[in-house]
């Protein structure tokens, strides 16, 4: 019960610090909109940004492997109550530090050299101008992929020892950069602006961890102690393959690239700020409850207590489906009005929020099988074993491929979004089916919670459909639209609850119940 409710605590805080740094993102997307729109400047931009997103998100970010690998090999090495690593731990450290400084050093002037040639191979057609105004951003934003890897080492050791505020508050740094910056600038005419910003909030992204990896005591002596390194290999079989899984996950990203290309200007942005949206109560849910449960897991495997494993597993993501699932019907139900509220004005038109919300729309499905997905990866990684998510994935390329060739014609800008969802899908069954081979989750318990939700959801928002539908109100100013998206939304989790209550999903009464005995502790105090 005590680790229960400190994992509720964990959840709660990394909840409040990620909303702040989604939101203050939110306000980033809203303000480049604002000044670029959806068109050649804002493609240009978030072409080039794919490759260092990969490096600083993906590779590094929280969950990402060099994040992963740490948490999962230091995890078995030290005591987070210790108020100091030892020498042994501290050299692994700096081993591990210094031989990903060598190789995003290298990889970095790889991408400024060829920056020319990397975004002509990504971008279809001969479209010079979009080529070389994305070369230009590229270059500017290599610093970001030499920082990424390395940030990712530093979370690692941070949630290790159960600093969950910073790793989550300091991507913070980076949207701030790029509002300040853009607003002084104001929209100038290539963007440079743009990746500018980007450069200097991961600088200061990583200058912020420093602090927080010294007081734990690491010191930074740079060393290359590879041989017969047990541990750091341990790190190396994590690593490369959840890199190589996120590498392949971008060439999903590359595969959109190309396919969006072939669309009008403003295709790709649209696809990046329905990825965004999609992103923003989704990362706040996976983050809240996959960071504090990975350390966990982790140690119960690493302890053999698969039936603790089980448990924590199917508390962890039935809470997180138990949101998940309202989201969804929400942005099918009211994405229209949500991407007018938020993005359009400025630069950004009503052809843009079409674009936008049509490409969330068909990626909402992708909800429930992207949380499946990703707490069975923790899993897999928990085994030591990364190699499976990655092969995965591999597999994946070709049909993820197929599926925008198939629809593409037929569905536009919404093709590219559709089959990342079915692409989701794929993948989570085959993990979910693979994992078996290693520890039962008993999968009858989640497919029943999770129709018992469906259920709740379908009932509910159909019921406020009609509400939407029947809405007499004028809509047109901004006030009365937020009014009306924020009250059908609360109608509809309200009837969602009180139906998933009298369903009787086992862990939302336990939920209410908690929520009941909190307030009538503030009442008595």
């Amino acid at each position: 019960m005590a680790k229960e409710t400190s994992l509720l605590k964990a959840a709660w805080l990394i909840a409040f610090v990620t909303i702040i740094s989604k939101f203050v993102g939110f306000l980033r997307d809203v303000c480049i909109a604002n000044y670029y729109g959806a068109g050649l400047v804002s493609d240009a931009y978030f072409y080039a940004y794919q490759i260092p997103s990969l490096a600083i998100i993906l590779m590094g970010g929280v969950g990402g492997p060099f994040h992963s690998a740490t948490v999962s090999v230091f995890a078995k090495l030290v005591n987070p109550d210790s108020k100091t690593p030892d020498e042994k731990v501290n050299k692994l450290f700096n081993t591990f530090l210094t031989v990903s400084f060598i190789i995003f050093a290298f990889l970095s002037i790889l991408v400024f050299v060829f920056s020319e040639q990397i975004m002509g191979f990504i971008i279809h057609g001969n479209n010079t101008q979009l080529i070389g105004l994305a070369s230009n951003h590229l270059k500017i934003m290599t610093p970001v992929i030499l920082i990424g890897g390395i940030i990712g080492i530093y979370y690692g050791l941070l949630i290790t020892y159960r600093c969950f505020l910073l790793p989550n508050i300091s991507p913070v740094l980076m949207s701030l950069s790029i509002i300040v910056i853009i607003a002084l600038t104001k929209s100038d005419n290539f963007g440079t602006s743009l990746a500018i910003a980007t450069s200097i909030g991961a600088l200061l992204q990583f200058l912020m961890q420093l602090p927080a990896v010294k007081k734990l005591g690491f010191k930074i002596k740079p060393n290359l102690d590879i041989k017969n390194n047990i541990e750091l290999k341990n790190l190396g079989e994590l690593v490369l393959p959840a890199a190589l899984s996120s590498t392949i996950g971008q060439i999903y990203v590359y595969v959109d690239m190309f396919f969006a290309s072939q669309l009008k200007d403003g295709a790709w942005t649209a696809v990046g700020y329905a990825n965004r949206v999609f992103q923003f109560p989704v990362g706040i849910l996976m983050t809240a409850f996959l960071v504090p449960l990975f350390p966990i897991f982790s140690r119960l495997v690493g302890e053999k207590k698969y039936d603790e494993v089980k448990q924590y597993f199917h508390k962890g993501v039935g809470l997180l489906n138990f949101v998940a699932i309202p989201i969804m019907f929400g942005i099918i139900m009211l994405a229209y009005d949500a991407i007018q509220l938020i993005f359009q004005r400025g630069e950004f038109n009503s052809e843009a929020t079409y674009m936008v919300s049509q490409a969330l729309i068909f990626l909402s499905f992708a909800i429930i099988p992207y949380v499946f997905r990703d707490s069975i990866t923790r899993i897999f990684y928990s085994f030591n074993d990364s190699k499976t998510p990655f092969l995965v994935a591999f597999s994946s390329i070709i049909i993820k491929f197929i599926l925008n060739a198939m629809f593409i014609k037929q569905l536009g800008i919404a093709a590219i979004t559709l089959s990342t969802s079915l692409v989701t899908l794929l993948n989570a069954t085959l993990l979910g089916c693979i994992l078996t081979k290693k520890i039962n989750l008993d999968y009858k318990i989640y497919f029943k919670n999770l129709l018992k939700m469906l259920l709740a959801a379908i009932i509910a928002f159909s019921i406020n459909y009609l509400l939407y539908r029947l809405w007499i109100i004028d809509s047109s100013q901004w006030f009365v639209l937020a009014f009306k998206t924020i009250t059908i939304f609360i109608s509809s989790m309200t009837i969602y609850i009180i139906i998933s209550a009298l369903l009787k999903i086992e862990f939302v009464g336990e939920l209410l119940e908690r929520i009941r005995n909190y307030i009538r502790q503030k009442t008595v105090r």
